[in-house]
């Protein structure tokens, strides 16, 4: 089957869009992915089978995005691009990744009518609700959560088969729309295993961290990851773990907050901001590490969706400490992966650290297990399976 993939951004990266393509023309099919250009990127190249077709965007479109549901010419300006990837691919399946540019490719396919699956990466209608835009003039007044919770709602009943990235998220959809039970399909956000069998060491990092106590957090820093409850942690943790560590790589514009945090708590010497770095170097971070964390916030968004470091984590067999929310904290506690504590509780993060740091046995038995978990059961080469059944009945 020739797919077309619908994608909003640029490519790469992507790694879950990039892991379906990959997975799919290894199984026969055929992938053409629509994305965006903001630069002097090639219009179109093959990337690992994937056949890639860029469509030139600004930064002006890019605002409009977050209006989408709020004045038609984002829609109108991304329908005269899908129009043309279509006519230029002749795709039989169209595979919209997430809602914001969902409207104009249901638009476009008016005309076409084809089977659209649609693939929900996050709970949009609930992250925006966390933007700091959205919590003053204009964004406050002009962006509304509630009518993209209606446009996503009308999108999952329009669409020929729905994808969602937890058993939480799917259930969630369930209660919502009874209806769309039938279309659900669940494809969750985990990694290759080359994360886990093919990688280069760096060794600087091995030899900067190897006598210390590291508290280790990779990915999106944004203030909702839960970082300053990590952080006010340290406080009280570097009096009883001397050679304590928190290091936290990644980046996110909240960071200034972040950072003065540190410099206020005077911890400058205990929190190392690495700044965002290639993943080729994640497994070294990693391997660095003591302890994993990944403290989120509880909210909608975040109980029903997994953050993708926490399987980078268990797969080189690192114990977890995660947040109580909800989706992280059934998986951890359901295979015996690491420790939960509660959402923006210091005190019980700095608990749950120490019992850790007392318990070298408990570490390795929490690490073990995450590892063979990812090994035996949640490796993308596993959890794709369901993506592949998908597309090779989809006609039928």
């Amino acid at each position: 089957m020739k797919i077309g993939m619908i994608l909003d951004a640029e490519f790469p990266p992507d790694p879950r869009v990039e892991n379906e393509a990959l997975s799919l023309i290894k199984d026969g099919h055929e992938v053409f992915l629509f994305c965006l250009k903001y630069a002097n990127e090639k219009t179109s190249e093959r990337i690992n089978g994937i056949q890639v077709k860029r469509y030139v965007s600004n930064v002006l479109e890019y605002k409009l995005s977050a209006l989408a549901y709020t004045i038609p010419l984002y829609n109108f300006l991304m329908k005269q691009k899908i129009h043309r990837f279509i006519k230029e691919t002749n795709i039989e399946a169209m595979h919209v990744h997430d809602i914001r540019i969902a409207g104009a490719a249901f638009k476009v396919n008016r005309k076409y009518n084809l089977p659209v699956v649609l693939d929900l990466h996050d709970n949009i209608p609930e992250v925006m609700k966390l933007y700091p835009h959205l919590q003053k003039f204009p964004g406050k007044y002009i962006i509304s959560p509630l009518h993209w919770k209606k446009k996503e709602r009308e999108f999952i009943v329009r669409a020929n088969k729905v994808i969602t990235v937890s058993p939480e998220f799917l259930i969630n959809i369930e209660e919502r729309i009874p209806s769309s039970k039938e279309k659900l399909v669940l494809v969750p956000n985990t990694i290759r295993e080359s994360f886990y069998k093919d990688y280069n060491i760096d060794q600087s990092i091995i030899k900067r961290y190897k006598d210390k106590f590291v508290v280790l957090y990779l990915g999106d820093t944004h203030l909702r990851r839960g970082l300053q409850t990590a952080i006010e942690a340290i406080t009280s943790l570097k009096e009883k773990i001397p050679n304590i560590k928190l290091v936290i790589v990644g980046k996110n514009t909240t960071d200034v907050v972040l950072k003065q945090q540190v410099v206020d708590l005077k911890l400058e010497i205990f929190v190392d901001f690495e700044g965002w770095k290639n993943v080729s170097l994640f497994q070294s971070y990693i391997i660095s590490s003591t302890i994993c964390i990944s403290p989120l916030h509880r909210n909608l968004q975040h109980d029903v969706a997994y953050a993708n470091k926490i399987f980078q984590y268990m797969s080189l067999a690192r114990p977890l400490l995660v947040s109580d929310a909800v989706a992280q904290r059934k998986l951890v506690e359901k295979n015996t992966t690491g420790l939960v504590h509660k959402d923006r509780d210091v005190d019980d993060f700095s608990e749950k650290i120490l019992t850790l740091y007392k318990s070298e046995a408990l570490r390795n038995e929490l690490g073990q297990n995450g590892k063979l978990f990812i090994q035996k059961k949640f490796s993308w080469e596993q959890t794709s399976k369901e993506l592949l059944y998908l597309y090779n009945n989809l006609l039928s």
